[in-house]
């Protein structure tokens, strides 16, 4: 537990000092995490003995990821496109080494990795009115990256704790044995409460941004059931260790591939209107 409080700790500083800086180091933070956890996915599948397509998803999602940061949309499906035909060119020139499996694999993976931080890219970059707090003054990117973070910590958390005390309903015992009713209640009670006060400190409207706690609690909750999902499937425990306490990367950012393109989305259809 110390080592997993002291790796959450440097980790929370970190993510908070790349999400001040903001540009060229959000984007390369971004980047990195990516790459690690296209690396996780791609272990982890190679364990069932597939072959995913390592090369064309480090281009497909490095390529993505830049489109985000020159904040061109038609790169980013032009990437994504080219991609999977990438994909399906392997398969077809290196038949019996690229299956029909892996194929599917590698581009759902490339798309199910490589979009949600192109979102968490775009959302950082977008431009509005910015909010005086009494610790400093946000702009719109930053704040909106705080209110996904800390929403996604919070149900997490608050889904953990309320779990461990009252948690004896399973939520989804044949994915993951150890999450509750009890603990995804809490979750979204803890999520709602979190994110509605950032609502009051950011002076947004309070009701809007208890809806929008309450969708990041639940699709954090399917993000984490997706990848435990995944590695039942492929029958790993933890996605790495690269996170002394915490695991792999992908287990850090599993409810985050949800929740950044939530958030972004939220911001652009409601903030910005």
């Amino acid at each position: 537990m110390i080592t997993r409080i002291i790796s959450g700790v440097i980790g929370i500083a970190l993510a908070g000092y790349v999400i001040q800086k903001g540009g060229t180091s959000f984007v390369i933070a971004a980047a990195v995490i990516a790459i690690l956890a296209w690396f996780e996915f791609t272990r982890a599948f190679s364990r069932r003995g597939g072959n995913p397509t390592l090369f064309s998803g480090l281009i497909g999602i490095g390529g993505m990821l830049y489109g985000a940061y020159l904040g061109q949309l038609d790169v980013i499906l032009l990437v994504l496109m080219g991609s999977t035909v990438l994909v399906l060119i392997m398969s077809v020139l290196l038949r019996g080494d690229v299956s029909v499996p892996d194929v599917c694999i590698s581009v759902a993976g490339i798309a199910y990795i490589g979009l949600p931080f192109a979102h968490l890219i775009m959302l950082r970059t977008l431009t509005g009115d910015s909010f005086v707090t009494p610790i400093e003054t946000f702009d719109l990117g930053t704040a909106m990256v705080w209110v996904m973070f800390i929403g996604t910590w919070a149900s997490d958390s608050f889904a953990y704790f309320a779990g461990r005390a009252f948690g004896s309903h399973k939520l989804a015992p044949a994915i993951s044995p150890n999450k509750t009713v009890e603990g995804f209640l809490g979750g979204l009670v803890g999520t709602i409460a979190a994110v509605a006060g950032l609502g009051y400190v950011l002076h947004m409207p309070l009701t809007q941004m208890a809806g929008l706690g309450a969708a990041i609690a639940v699709l954090g909750t399917l993000g984490d059931l997706v990848e435990s999902l995944m590695k039942r499937h492929t029958g790993i425990k933890d996605s790495g260790a690269i996170i002394p306490g915490h695991g792999g990367i992908w287990d850090r950012f599993d409810s985050v591939l949800f929740t950044a393109p939530l958030v972004y989305y939220y911001t652009v259809y409601f903030v910005l209107r």
